[in-house]
């Protein structure tokens, strides 16, 4: 047990004062009774904990038990959270199960209420947050602000559903998170003036000065496939009231190795002042979304950490209200055994059901970016055997697929560029937003029994490769049976798991960073320029389908 009352002696980096000064920091309750400048020599330093501003915890693969002991070695005392993954399956009953579990550790979650469940009508979602359900979330304590607005489209044109759901939000006095990729001009002044506050999807650094110039808040992202850190990191000297550190989507292998505190290593190394680099990843999301999260006043509760240096950011003690969380790379937050919730009823599939009959010798297709949730279209003269496109590995040009988790419908199945397999598929129950099963592959054999491998476990991530054909075929899963999304599983044992998956993509051919991340992306209708939902492949210019075939 921790004890009530205790005394820290430290340099204390006041960020609020911008000074660091040798301290006596009495804590009582949980709460900072005293803060004492002393003249003794210290050889740590203590600073507020690391707030994540924008994080999806399902991403983790996670439940957020787990996530927090994970998060608190690093130095994370609370994260500002999306649950609009699990909403998309289980709906509002989903955000609720996210609640219960994040109630029963230290680690201060502050979640959202999902604004886009389903994120839009052009895909199969297992559930709606209809604007009535926002309302009665918003109502709830628990929930401090409206998760991300993608539907831009919708708040540009003033749709009803979308304009009632930003309504509940500013009524309650509220902040609304914003999530516009691109959107610059003209149209970033209309969205951000409904009442939108921040913005975590800025690619360009002009981008993100438009909407700073707009009064939003910009969260610079650094996740597991999407990484804007390079391009915005010089906005916390610039701007430092305007900018927040956030992970978006992190898998549990780099969970393991850091969160917030290596963004703030990487801004102080490349030249960030200091104190604007600690602003960004402590104090900005606190003021912004009105957290509970002490930043070493007295009267504020004893959230902070304890480093040995003011360059490394080596985390030696976590306190989260007074109480020691983590001590040197050790969580000291006890597992927490998750509750399996689920929503999955597809049945297996042949794979004669991804054959493409082809119709034209010009077929669209999309291109993968490697660090960008953003992809491009092309058009390109398809592979044609027997009548039917299949992949050209010649071309890095793969076959895609999206099958519908919910219920049993044709598979929507395009081609999509830079996934680098030679051999060999790929599937995943993790798809944004609607979660989905999606698959890439070399060939219609190994694409089938990836899917059905995910579609067996009920939700997961797969390997296959030679059931055409070698005498060591591969067929690897990790599940996720809650929600198709999260496993029952701690932090090391998942990070293990899902780091031998990744092993056999890049043994396949992939060159990306995270293939499986970037996968998850590919039905993400919302981001430009082109996608593959269960439905068909969608532009996200233009917000409507595009034919495979030209």
């Amino acid at each position: 047990m921790n004890p009530l009352s205790q005394t820290i002696n430290a340099q204390l980096v006041d960020i609020l004062g911008r000074r660091i000064f040798p301290t006596e920091l009495t804590i009582s309750d949980g709460i900072i009774v005293s803060v004492r400048e002393t003249s003794k020599p210290c050889d740590t330093y203590i600073l507020p904990g690391f707030v994540d501003a924008h994080v999806h915890i399902e991403s983790s693969m996670l439940v957020p038990s787990e996530f927090a002991r994970a998060a608190v070695v690093h130095g994370t005392v609370a994260t500002v959270s999306d649950p609009h993954e699990i909403g998309n399956v289980l709906g509002a009953g989903g955000v609720q199960m996210m609640l219960e579990n994040a109630a029963q550790v230290p680690l201060k979650f502050y979640f959202g209420a999902p604004s886009c469940v389903p994120a839009t009508t052009f895909e199969t979602a297992g559930a709606e947050i209809a604007a009535t359900h926002v309302e009665q979330l918003l109502d709830d304590s628990r929930i401090g602000h409206l998760s991300e607005m993608m539907n831009f489209p919708g708040v540009l044109c003033g749709d009803p559903v979308v304009m009632a759901k930003i309504g509940a939000a500013r009524e309650r006095g509220k902040p609304i998170d914003g999530h516009a990729p691109g959107l610059c001009g003209e149209d970033a002044r209309r969205y951000l003036a409904a009442g939108i506050t921040t913005d975590h999807e800025c690619f360009t650094r002009d981008e993100a000065l438009d909407k700073i110039a707009c009064g939003a808040k910009i969260a610079i992202r650094e996740g597991s496939a999407a990484r804007n850190f390079d391009a915005l990191y010089t906005l916390m000297d610039e701007h430092p009231d305007q900018c927040m550190l956030c992970s978006d989507d992190k898998h549990p292998d780099e969970l393991l190795l850091g969160h917030i505190n290596v963004l703030v290593r990487r801004a102080v190394q490349n030249g960030i002042e200091l104190m604007n680099a600690l602003q960004a990843a402590c104090v900005n999301p606190v003021l912004h979304y009105g957290l509970d999260v002490g930043l070493l006043r007295e009267g504020d509760p004893a959230d902070l950490i304890e480093v040995d240096n003011l360059e490394t950011f080596d985390v030696l003690h976590t306190y989260i209200d007074g109480r020691l969380v983590a001590e040197s790379g050790r969580s000291l937050i006890e597992r927490v055994e998750p509750v399996v919730v689920n929503r999955f009823t597809s049945t297996s599939r042949s794979p004669d059901d991804f054959a493409v009959p082809a119709t034209s010798d010009q077929m669209h297709i999309i291109e993968a970016i490697d660090g960008q949730l953003i992809t491009r279209l092309h058009v390109v003269e398809p592979n044609i055997i027997d009548g039917h496109a299949v992949s050209d590995t010649s071309r890095d040009i793969l076959k895609l697929a999206v099958v519908n988790r919910y219920q049993d419908a044709p598979p929507a199945v395009a081609f999509i560029k830079n996934f680098g397999l030679r051999r060999g598929a790929i599937a995943s129950s993790v798809a944004h937003d609607s979660h989905n099963v999606i698959a890439v592959g070399v060939d219609d054999a190994d694409l089938c029994a990836a899917i059905n491998l995910v579609i067996e476990a009920r939700g997961g991530l797969s390997v296959v490769e030679g059931l055409s054909g070698t005498n060591n075929p591969t067929r690897e899963i990790l599940p996720l049976p809650i929600a198709g999304l999260m496993s029952t599983g701690t932090c090391e044992e998942v990070g293990a798991a899902y780091g031998r998956l990744d092993t056999l993509v890049k043994q396949l051919g992939s060159p990306l960073r995270a293939p499986f991340m970037t996968l998850s992306f590919m039905a993400l209708l919302v981001i430009p320029d082109i996608k593959l939902s269960d439905r068909g492949l969608f532009d996200g210019q233009r917000f409507e389908f595009l034919p495979l075939f030209l």
